[in-house]
């Protein structure tokens, strides 16, 4: 990104998942660093002149995610991810050793956070727990790799269940109550903060200059609220990511754990935020497509849209990995209702982006529980592509939604404000504004009439349910 956030070169490496058993959710920190290093030869090799002249980098990633290293600073293990849900059990030892955590931690314990799989890691894999020197997040394992320095910032540690949220520094309780030690974790720096130099070897095989400072960055859900200009209090955005989130800026501390909703510490100085969280968005459509051998996700949309006459008569349950708000519920998992031999692949794809507005729309219902509201949110991540399943998702909720420039960029455009932010100290306000709306999609309120039905029948299916989802 140049000084006036203009885009100047992209690229992405792909990664896959794990999954070991039933509910366990895996990737090897090394594959990450790896990807990194083969992203960073590419844009050498395609843009040199602009990679020679980056002055700053900003680190984003999945938040959550459990990375153990050992006396050598080497993984021990594969990263627990934030959609892992073995750790529920933990997770009811942990409320109950520390009652007031939900307040402090800003959240529920629930099975994807860091702290509840330390405690797994403890009970389950003993021999590795003793040999753990430090837990790093996902980014800040890259951030190591980069600058040899141990650091999380205030977004990220938000996650763990390990930061007091309003103070912004670590609980000591917490970390006690996980059989952790202060000196396991790394040192916390708030995302504009500079928190080391690019190593020398890394800065002669980019052509870097070896001065370039990485900035302390932020968890993927408040990056992308850095990079929509989601910064003061009542701004938002949608995120259709991989996982659905519903952020709302704040201007103060405001937990809601009885809500469900994740209240955390912003990446930038004396900013917070509410959350509804979803662990199942984008992903849904991918997963469908692959199911039914669909290449061309576009093309399938193109049919889907074409074909959608009015709400489906089947109702999916996108909990394929689980769900957090509303439910807490590690176990829940993906259902289609109502299939008939006349049910179409359109039918099928459509049901699909319809059970993603109806967990949007569940979390919006916890928000506004909560007092939370966001007048005109953003759609950010790669679902935003889709003005089709945009204007779904508006007809559902009975809300309008911006439609941004670059909106399908999210984090990564965030975590590059950050770094920005980091190098030449310039406010907030100026670094973090809205991008340009391409278009505000207002819902059709004769439409969202038709869906209060469906969206009962589905609250009721998965009510119906829940005791089935358990595992045996």
């Amino acid at each position: 990104m140049d000084e006036h956030s203009l885009t100047v070169a992209e690229t992405d490496v792909p990664l896959t998942l794990s999954n070991p058993k039933p509910f366990w959710s895996e990737q090897h920190p090394d594959d990450w660093w790896a990807a990194t290093c083969t992203a960073l030869d590419q844009l050498k090799s395609s843009n040199p002149a602009a990679l020679a002249a980056v002055r700053a980098i900003g680190l984003s990633g999945q938040m959550h995610g459990a990375v153990i290293l050992d006396a050598n600073d080497k993984p021990l293990r594969p990263a627990i991810l934030w959609n892992d849900g073995r750790a529920k059990a933990e997770c009811d030892e942990l409320q109950a050793a520390l009652p007031d955590l939900p307040s402090r931690a800003g959240v529920v314990a629930m099975p994807g956070m860091t702290a509840p799989k330390l405690m797994w890691l403890r009970k389950h894999e003993p021999e590795i727990f003793a040999r753990i020197k430090t837990v790093l997040l996902p980014k800040d394992y890259i951030r190591f790799c980069l600058t040899g320095e141990k650091v999380t910032e205030m977004s990220d540690a938000a996650g763990t269940l390990w930061l007091d949220e309003e103070s912004r520094s670590w609980n000591f309780d917490a970390i006690a109550a996980t059989g952790m030690d202060i000196a396991q974790l790394p040192r916390l720096a708030e995302g504009s903060d500079p928190t080391g130099h690019l190593r020398g070897e890394l800065a002669a095989r980019w052509d870097m200059k070896p001065t370039v400072i990485v900035a302390g960055g932020g968890g993927d859900a408040a990056t992308g609220g850095i990079g929509v200009g989601a910064v003061s209090h009542g701004d938002g955005f949608i995120s259709l990511g991989t996982s659905s989130q519903i952020f709302v800026a704040s201007d103060r501390y405001r937990p809601k754990p009885q809500e469900l909703l994740h209240s955390f510490a912003h990446a930038v100085p004396q900013h917070w935020f509410q959350m509804a969280v979803l662990l199942n968005g984008a992903s849904c459509l991918l997963w469908a497509a692959n199911l039914l051998g669909e290449k061309d996700i576009g093309a399938l949309l193109q049919r889907t849209e074409a074909a959608h006459k009015a709400p489906s008569d089947v109702v999916f349950l996108p909990y394929l990995n689980g769900e957090r708000t509303p439910h807490n519920d590690p176990y829940a998992r993906g259902v289609f209702f109502g299939l008939g031999s006349d049910t179409s692949r359109e039918t099928m794809v459509q049901s699909v982006l319809e059970g993603v507005g109806f967990a949007l729309l569940d979390g919006q219902s916890r928000l506004h529980a909560a007092g939370t509201h966001c007048e005109l949110p953003g759609v950010i991540g790669g679902g935003a592509r889709s003005r089709y399943w945009i204007q779904l998702i508006s007809d559902i909720m009975g809300c309008p939604l911006a439609r941004y420039e670059g909106a399908a960029k999210g984090p990564a455009f965030g975590a590059a404000r950050l770094g920005r932010l980091a190098l030449d100290h310039e406010t907030v306000e100026d670094v973090c504004q809205k991008p340009v709306i391409q278009e505000v999609i207002e819902p059709d309120m004769r439409k969202h009439a038709d869906y209060q039905p469906r969206f009962a029948k589905f609250r009721r299916i998965y009510a119906a349910l829940r005791d089935e989802f358990q595992p045996v």
